[in-house]
């Protein structure tokens, strides 16, 4: 069994900063954490990928996030977090965080998804 649980966001200004976390966790011993990434998704567009990290610590990010979102992650407590600095009232969303887990035994692949957490940016 996998679990994906996102934290933290809320209400902040603009240009204010916000910290989001997301801890994944696996039941089975043979399960391992590979990718991990945020999405987000404003009302009425369609999700987007906001920022990736590998296992070993490459990252990529959405073009509107560079300079301004950092994605960390702490591969002992399977869990990434995204610094959100600069904060601009269009990364107003429901953030996600998705974990990409590997089952050994079988070799798949399964992506699993948080339950989102809220980010508001008022102007």
């Amino acid at each position: 069994q996998v679990q994906v649980v996102e934290s933290g966001g809320g209400l902040v200004q603009a240009g204010g900063s916000l910290g989001l976390s997301c801890a994944a966790s696996a039941s089975a011993s043979n399960f391992r954490i590979n990718a991990m990434a945020w999405y987000r998704q404003a009302p009425g567009k369609q999700r987007e990928l906001v920022a990736t990290i590998t296992r070993f610590g490459s990252t990529n990010y959405e073009d509107s996030v560079k300079g301004r979102f950092t994605i960390s992650r702490d591969n002992a407590k399977n869990t990434v977090y995204l610094q959100m600095n600069s904060l601009k009232p269009e990364d107003t969303a429901v953030y996600y965080c998705n974990a990409e887990i590997l089952d050994r035994s079988i070799i798949v692949t399964t992506r699993y998804w948080g339950q989102g957490t809220q980010v508001t940016v008022s102007s």
